[in-house]
C-alpha cells in the first residue's frame, strides 16, 4: 500500500505496523497483580472481552438505532451577500441548538486531499507498535497525548479505542509540528506539518462557524468569532478497533464535551450516536460533511439558550472505525460568561463565570465528563468561593 507523504517528506523509522506484540488483557484473580494493557493490534480478535471494558445493562449499546435527522448548513452563503440565505441558515442552527446541538456542515472550505491525508497518517501512526505510541503517553491529569482507552486513569468502563490528542494554538507557530517532533522524534517532523495544517484549517472553519452561530443568538456576527480568534484548542486522532461483542463495550461512553465547539470527521464506517428525545440516535457519516455540535463551554456562553448533548460511539466486529474530533477552546485565561443581550429577567444568568483552564483542569483531575458535567463543575465552584 502506498501511503502519500508531503514533498521532501521521507518515511519515518518504521512507519507501517511492525511486528504485532500480544498485550497483556489478562484479568482476574490469579492475574490480579498484571497490569492492564489495550493492546489494538490483537484486541480485534479477542473474544473474551475484560470486565474493565464491559459497560453496565442500563449502559450498554443499541447497536441499531435510528437515524437522526439534523440540518446540513450550506456555509457557503457566508460568503454570498445573500442576507436571506444567511436568515435561513441561521434560523436552522437556532432550532436544532436549542434542541441537541448537532449539525452538519457542506461547502466549507476544507480541501478533501487534506483530509484524506489526515487519516493516511493516523494510520501509520497506530499501527506501531505500542510502545513505539507510548513515547507520547499521555500523563495523569493533562489532556494531551497518547491514551490506550484510558488505562490508568479509570478502573471500570473503559472505552474501546486508543487516541492520540494535542494542543493547538494559532498564536503560536508550528506548535503541533514542534510536538510531534519533541515526543515521537526528528522522523515525524511531517506528521506534524501534516496535523498543524489541518488544525489551522479546522481553527478557520471553526471562527466560520462562530459567525452563523452569532447571528442565530440575534447577535452582531463578529461577537464569538472575535471572542474565539485566539484559541487553545485540541485536535484528537480516534481509533476504534473491532470488537468480538461490540453489544458489551463502547468506544467512547456517553458525555457532553466540555469544549466550546467540536468539528468531527468520521470515516464512512459510522459508530456516532446522539441522545435526542430520550432515545439513542445514530448519525450517519457523509464523506464532504463535517459533524459540529455544541459544547459545555459554549452552552454558558449563550446562557443555556443551546444545549450541550449527549453522545457516545459504538464499535463493531468486523472493521477499525477512525475520527477526527477538533475541540475548540477560548484561551485559557478568558472569561467564559454571556454577553448581555443574552442575560435578562426572562431568561437570568444560569452559569457562573469561569475560565476554560478551571473547567479542563477540573475535567481532568477531578471529574469524568458525561452527562452532568456542567452542573458538576457549577457546583464544585461555587465549593471552591
Amino acid at each position: 500500500m502506498v501511503h502519500y507523504l508531503p514533498k521532501g517528506c521521507s518515511i519515518p523509522n518504521n512507519p507501517t505496523p511492525l511486528p504485532r506484540e500480544r498485550p497483556n488483557l489478562t484479568c482476574g484473580a490469579k492475574n490480579e497483580h498484571q497490569p492492564l494493557v489495550f493492546g489494538s493490534s490483537i484486541l480485534g480478535s479477542e473474544s473474551n472481552i475484560p470486565s474493565q471494558f464491559i459497560w453496565p445493562d442500563h449502559e450498554k449499546p443499541c447497536l441499531e438505532a435510528p437515524e437522526l435527522v439534523i440540518p446540513t448548513i450550506d456555509l457557503g452563503v457566508l460568503l454570498s451577500e445573500d442576507s436571506l440565505a444567511v436568515s435561513k441558515a441561521a434560523e436552522l442552527v437556532n432550532e436544532t441548538c436549542k434542541k441537541h446541538g448537532f449539525f452538519m456542515v457542506v461547502n466549507h472550505g476544507v480541501d478533501s486531499e487534506l483530509i484524506d491525508k489526515a487519516y493516511q497518517f493516523m494510520d501509520l501512526l497506530f499501527g506501531l507498535q505500542l510502545s513505539e505510541k507510548q513515547k507520547a503517553q499521555r500523563k495523569l491529569g493533562e489532556s494531551y497525548g497518547y491514551a490506550s482507552s484510558f488505562v490508568g486513569r479509570f478502573s471500570s468502563k473503559l472505552p474501546w479505542k486508543e487516541t492520540l490528542s494535542f494542543r493547538y494554538c494559532p498564536d503560536s507557530p508550528n506548535l503541533v509540528e514542534q510536538y510531534f517532533v519533541n515526543v515521537m522524534g526528528e522522523d515525524f517532523r511531517h506528521f506534524g506539518r501534516l496535523y498543524q495544517e489541518y488544525s489551522e484549517a479546522m481553527s478557520k472553519l471553526s471562527l466560520g462557524i462562530m459567525e452563523l452561530l452569532g447571528v442565530s443568538l440575534g447577535l452582531d456576527k463578529a461577537y464569538f468569532r472575535d471572542f474565539f480568534k485566539g484559541n487553545d484548542s485540541i485536535l484528537r486522532l480516534n481509533h476504534y478497533p473491532p470488537c468480538q461483542k461490540p453489544d458489551l463495550t463502547l468506544g467512547t461512553g456517553p458525555h457532553s464535551d466540555p469544549t466550546a465547539l467540536t468539528i468531527l470527521h468520521q470515516d464512512q464506517v459510522g459508530g456516532l450516536q446522539v441522545l435526542a428525545d430520550e432515545k439513542w440516535h445514530s448519525v450517519t457519516p457523509i464523506p464532504a460533511a463535517f459533524v459540529v455540535n455544541i459544547g459545555d463551554t459554549f452552552m454558558a456562553l449563550s446562557n443555556g439558550i443551546y444545549k450541550s448533548c449527549l453522545h457516545r460511539a459504538v464499535v463493531n466486529k468486523r472493521t477499525v472505525r477512525r475520527s477526527l474530533a477538533f475541540f475548540l477552546c477560548p484561551t485559557m485565561d478568558k472569561a467564559v460568561t454571556p454577553p448581555a443581550g443574552l442575560v435578562n429577567s426572562a431568561n437570568p444568568r444560569i452559569y457562573p463565570e469561569f475560565t476554560w483552564a478551571t473547567l479542563l483542569e477540573f475535567t481532568q483531575k477531578h471529574y469524568r465528563a458525561d452527562m452532568k458535567t456542567l452542573d458538576a463543575f457549577s457546583n464544585w465552584l461555587q465549593q471552591q468561593e
